[in-house]
């Protein structure tokens, strides 16, 4: 019995590394046990508190699970200490089991509870390890910007209204009548085939201007009327590099009497010097819109070369921006207005297209990739 005492001490408090818990090692201890010389119960409740109290050594000095996982399966694993010695124990002599029995009870007992305080200690030791430093510097939380497009509209609407328009909106969903019939456009007008619109089964169709806003406006307003209308469009262009089947526009539209020509110039001159700078000049070309009376498109100076010619503005020193013109006299009868007492000019511009001039972007549908290493620039 000296043996076995000294081989089960040697299992729970090795003097290198982890215990050990090979089945191997309780196997030979249980044969021990029940082959081995007689052992007088005094002498084995001696042993199996030894044992116990070199395992609580080995629990008050481990240092992470795997070291109080080692003791536990050495002292209650199937192969373990305690499982070896419930063996033992039934062969003690019956006046002397009282006593073995209660030692054995009392070491599980005690021995169970060093490894759970153990356990709870490793565990509270890692959780404070990943505890918040008070005293670290705060992390900055990464703060969200505006969309390119969403800039661009928002400094439209802003040049606008200290003008003196006002911002109108209106539904992508539009009828027939308020996108091309009241703004004059012929049956035969091919903005109206089915390969530039998209058309609904109830003969609806997605908004191909923001134009309607116009039509929505001057219907339920008496004039004077002084309106942006920024938002979405859609037309069944392919995409590339400078078109899209979505985009946006933002229109402008002012009614009152005695409007002219060059009141529209100045808007837009304003309009050109407070989006790209002073040295930005316009230029207006003659053109046909069915919904205007005579009817531009206007340019801007080249903001690359200063108007001086460059591949960008195919050596013209002007950049196509968009469309104008004096709203038609059969529009105004449309909605209402006397030709005779109002007159009136509307204008529109993409969105897109001023951003990419704006930000030197090559191709409009970067805007629309939601690539974050494009986005985050603006």
């Amino acid at each position: 019995m000296n043996i076995i005492g000294k081989t089960i001490s040697s299992a729970l408090a090795g003097a290198q590394g982890p215990i050990e818990a090979g089945t191997g090692l309780f196997t030979k201890i249980t044969e021990e046990l029940t082959g081995g010389a007689a052992i007088s119960p005094e002498e084995l409740c001696t042993r199996i508190n030894r044992a116990v109290t070199e395992a609580q050594t080995r629990l008050a000095a481990a240092a992470d699970a795997d070291e109080v996982e080692a003791v536990r399966i050495a002292l209650m694993g199937r192969n373990g200490l305690f499982q070896a010695l419930s063996k033992v124990i039934a062969d003690v002599p019956k006046e002397a089991k009282r006593e073995v029995g209660k030692a054995f009870n009392c070491g599980r007992a005690q021995a169970q509870k060093w490894l759970d305080e153990a356990g709870l200690r490793i565990e509270r030791a890692a959780d404070a390890s990943e505890s918040i430093d008070v005293t670290l510097p705060g992390r900055m939380r990464t703060v969200g910007h505006k969309h390119p497009i969403n800039i661009i509209v928002d400094d439209c609407v802003e040049i606008f209204r200290r003008m003196g328009f006002v911002v109108a909106s209106g539904p992508e969903i539009e009828t027939v009548r308020n996108n091309f019939d009241q703004l004059n456009t012929p049956a035969d007008h091919p903005s109206r085939d089915r390969g530039d619109t998209f058309y609904f089964a109830d003969g609806r169709i997605l908004r191909t201007q923001t134009s309607p806003v116009q039509i929505r406006t001057m219907e339920s307003h008496e004039p004077p009327v002084r309106i942006v209308a920024p938002g979405r469009v859609f037309r069944r262009d392919t995409p590339d590099a400078t078109h899209g089947m979505n985009f946006h526009q933002i229109e402008g539209l002012y009614i009152d009497r005695n409007v002219s020509m060059a009141d529209l110039k100045s808007v837009l001159q304003s309009f050109a010097w407070e989006m790209y700078g002073k040295e930005v000049k316009i230029r207006l070309r003659p053109h046909f819109f069915p919904f205007t009376e005579p009817s531009v498109e206007y340019d801007f100076s080249c903001m690359m070369c200063k108007g001086k010619g460059c591949p960008v503005c195919k050596q013209s020193g002007y950049i196509e921006i968009a469309g104008a013109g004096m709203v038609d006299p059969n529009v105004l009868r449309n909605v209402g207005y006397d030709p005779a007492i109002w007159s009136g000019f509307a204008f529109g511009m993409g969105i897109e297209r001023l951003a990419m001039l704006r930000y030197r972007i090559g191709d409009i549908r970067y805007l629309y990739e939601n690539d974050v290493r494009f986005l985050e620039q603006f």
